[in-house]
């Protein structure tokens, strides 16, 4: 598994799953044209590119370009690298029937030229680091974020706190808070929000 600081974002669900088995990072998909639409999803990709950043590695067809430009103009000023992936014709296995312009989309290519292509945009160097420490599950029971009768509205007024969407589940918060913070960060960032609670 390769580590990477930024998110990436991808057009869908089979995009995603293929890359889950390179990179070790949040990977979102704007389910096609519904990122025009699904105002959370665009919330959360705006919070990572102006944070940790993104790389956009939608297909390498026009209606990839059209979201690409969406998300741009979603987060202006925030750090976005469009990376594109060779035209390569072809048709996915689970599919019948090629694409409209007959490229292959993310799910199809394969592997090798998916990094090759990573590192000829110098995304794949010693920046790239591996956080062995990682907050779990138990830091988010220990703050009465999960398991409890009022976990789900704490859990949603610290998502406030964070200025996250407030309806991610549990396993999106862990996935967005590793690498959003370090546990160090994390906990300085929890204490903050108990304050917040204990004033009010």
């Amino acid at each position: 598994m390769i580590t990477l600081k930024q998110a990436i974002i991808v057009e869908g669900k089979y995009d995603k799953i293929r890359l889950e088995n390179i990179f070790d990072t949040v990977i979102l998909t704007t389910n096609g044209f519904g990122i025009f639409k699904d105002n959370t999803q665009a919330e959360l990709i705006k919070k990572l590119a102006n944070t940790i950043g993104i790389i956009i590695l939608t297909d390498s067809d026009s209606a990839g370009n059209i979201i690409r430009a969406h998300i741009k103009k979603l987060a202006p000023l925030g750090d976005i690298i469009n990376v594109y992936l060779p035209q390569i014709i072809g048709t996915e296995r689970r599919k019948k029937h090629p694409s409209s312009e007959g490229f292959l989309g993310v799910e199809g290519i394969d592997d090798n030229i998916i990094i090759e292509t990573f590192l000829r945009y110098g995304l794949l160097n010693e920046k790239a680091q591996k956080r062995d420490l990682k907050i779990t599950k138990t830091n988010l029971y220990a703050l009465g974020l999960t398991g409890g009768d009022s976990s789900k509205a704490k859990r949603q007024d610290f998502l406030k706190f964070l200025q996250l969407p407030i309806n991610l589940s549990t396993n999106a918060l862990l996935e967005v808070i590793n690498k959003l913070y370090t546990p160090e960060q994390f906990i300085l960032e929890a204490e903050k929000w108990q304050q917040g609670l204990t004033k009010n």
